[in-house]
């Protein structure tokens, strides 16, 4: 394959179908961290548990980890049969009832970042040595 640099010099890319697929592949890879994404949500989610305000422990014990292919997620709270409807209000505040937030959620993301992170560097350093030609 014969390419033509700005300058009108000619430079020939040896492989260049072999590197297209690979880089595919680590692309591939990056879309799809959710094993990632369920490990940083299992580490956050009791440290969210240790942060919420306490008054009966229902709130504390409807927060669970979950994960896709593009997020870590961490819910709290459930419909209002099980009587926990009011997780929003209580994470973010509702000030014109005076709930203050308390961000129990965030801030237990924030806190416990120096664990999660780590899963998501080793992710993405295994979809980066997938790629031929590069080195660590």
């Amino acid at each position: 394959m014969v390419e033509y640099g700005a300058a009108g010099q000619a430079f020939k890319v040896e492989g260049a179908r072999k590197l297209r697929a690979t880089l595919r592949s680590a692309g591939d890879d990056l879309s799809d961290l959710k094993d990632a994404n369920r490990q940083a949500a299992n580490i956050v989610a009791p440290v969210a548990r240790g942060r919420v305000p306490q008054r009966s422990g229902k709130l504390a014990e409807t927060i669970r980890p979950g994960a896709t292919k593009t997020a870590a997620i961490v819910r709290a709270g459930n419909n209002r049969k099980a009587g926990v409807a009011y997780a929003n209000p209580i994470h973010w505040g509702w000030f014109a009832r005076g709930i203050k937030p308390a961000l129990f959620l965030s801030l237990a993301a924030q806190e416990s970042e120096p664990q999660w992170r780590a899963p998501y560097e080793k992710a993405l350093q295994d979809a980066l040595n997938k790629i031929e030609g590069t080195t660590p």
